[in-house]
């Protein structure tokens, strides 16, 4: 095994609040309500799975491991130590690619949400602004930019919360839109709608890539992840019915219908001031959502630079504000690029809708490594649980939906894509 560098050291900023409203920004995304009120009152049953079977073995995995290695790399710390370089490296360029790539489509769905109405140059301007105000801030250092994180949380638990009061207030004044029925209906749509749920309940791993900036980790860290885990499963469960209280599913879109919500409730209960205050909830969660994935995800490439894995620059913090600069910079290049190009035409975005379907397979490939870990850790029941639930949705993503004409074709794509994931991250690590 090769020798690796000792990482230039980050400053420890980060206590147990500061790092659970990081972990809750970076599990919670408002993007996944409309889509599961879409579905309607079953998937409430599929997100109380997915966090039994998939959130809890995941904080118990990610508490174990960041107390076994401590410091900043998280799941590429914990893949090298217990696999070798290679699987470590392997493991940290899926990672990094399947969040730069989703990063653009979720700056396109909260822009959109806030703002339905608004033409391609404000989707793209206002994007990219969300992006670089979250990515500057920590820029500058947690110090500061913990409060990118901490308002988002802030943001995200607002909405929540509004949603479920207009919810209540609605289901008084004429019951609920949609009857209650539980028992998810097992056909295909479901089946590949689960890869979607489950995504929605990662995140917590993003925490342990900041170990080394989070005051006594071991402690702090599972205490954070256990507490974020609870608040995400409650979250997602409580807004899930709110949604479906205020509107039918078939009338709630995936794209808009957190705006739709809102102006059914202005309407109903004669509160115009609802649609401006929930857009501003809005951005405010993606500003918090994307600091959180940015400053975390960029930890990966300076932690591999340091290994000398990846150009020397990786490896560096920045001499006043004690980050990893280029790490940063090059993640917030890479999502802007990506986001311009969707911006193109629209044969460009209908090939993305089949790399977003290519991220959620190569996102979830870490966590079979993650999983590897936690059983080497000696947590044995939540490393076969994670691995289940991890095969299944890489297999779900791959199942098209009805909307799908070609099939050979979006299964080629697929498989090209994962192996083109596969191939340059051996071409660059044998180079280096």
């Amino acid at each position: 095994m090769r020798e690796t560098a000792t990482a230039p050291e980050l400053r420890r900023e980060l206590g147990l609040r500061d790092i659970t409203l990081f972990a809750i920004t970076c599990i919670i995304g408002t993007r996944w309500i409309p889509a599961a009120a879409h579905v309607g009152p079953s998937s409430i049953t599929l997100w109380l799975l997915a966090a039994l079977l998939f959130m809890m073995p995941l904080a118990v995995a990610v508490a174990a491991l960041s107390r076994k290695y401590p410091g900043t790399g998280g799941l590429y710390l914990w893949t090298r130590n217990d696999f070798g370089p290679w699987h470590g490296f392997l493991c940290f360029w899926s990672y990094w690619i399947g969040i730069a790539f989703l990063v653009p489509s979720a700056a396109m769905f909260y822009m959109s949400a806030a703002y339905p109405s608004g033409g391609r140059a404000y989707l793209l301007i206002a994007s990219l602004a969300a992006i670089w105000i979250a990515l500057g801030t920590n820029l500058v250092g947690m110090r500061i930019g913990k409060w990118t994180e901490n308002i988002g949380a802030g943001a995200t638990w607002g909405l929540g919360i509004l949603l479920i009061v207009v919810a209540a207030l609605l289901w008084k004044q004429r019951g609920s839109a949609t009857p209650f029925d539980l028992v998810p209906k097992w056909d295909w749509d479901t089946v590949s709608f689960w890869a979607l749920i489950a995504y929605g309940m990662s995140g917590l791993e993003m925490a342990g890539l900041i170990g080394g900036e989070i005051h006594d980790p071991e402690r702090t860290l599972p205490r954070a992840g256990w507490i974020a885990s609870g608040i995400g499963t409650v979250f997602y469960a409580a807004t899930t019915a709110a949604m479906v209280v205020i509107l039918r599913p078939e009338k709630i879109s995936e794209m808009n219908g957190l705006a739709e919500a809102g102006q059914t409730v202005a309407q109903s209960l004669g509160a115009s001031w609802l649609a401006p205050v929930m857009a501003a909830l809005v951005l405010g969660s993606a500003v918090g959502q994307f600091g959180g994935w940015g400053s975390s995800v960029s930890r990966l490439p300076f932690v591999v630079g340091v290994d000398k894995l990846l150009p020397a620059a990786f490896g560096r913090v920045h001499p006043r504000w004690n980050t990893p600069h280029v790490s940063i910079l090059v993640f917030g290049g890479l999502a802007s690029f990506l986001l311009i190009a969707i911006q193109l035409g629209d044969t460009v975005r209908a090939a993305y809708q089949a790399l977003v379907s290519l991220m959620v397979v190569t996102g979830f490939f870490p966590y079979l490594y993650i999983f590897g870990s936690a059983w080497r850790a000696g947590k044995r029941v939540s490393a076969v649980s994670g691995w289940a639930i991890t095969v299944l949705a890489i297999v779900t993503s791959v199942v098209p939906t009805s909307e799908v004409r070609n099939v050979v074709l979006f299964e080629t794509k697929i498989a090209l894509g994962t192996g083109a994931v596969v191939v340059t991250a051996w071409l660059l690590y044998r180079r280096r």
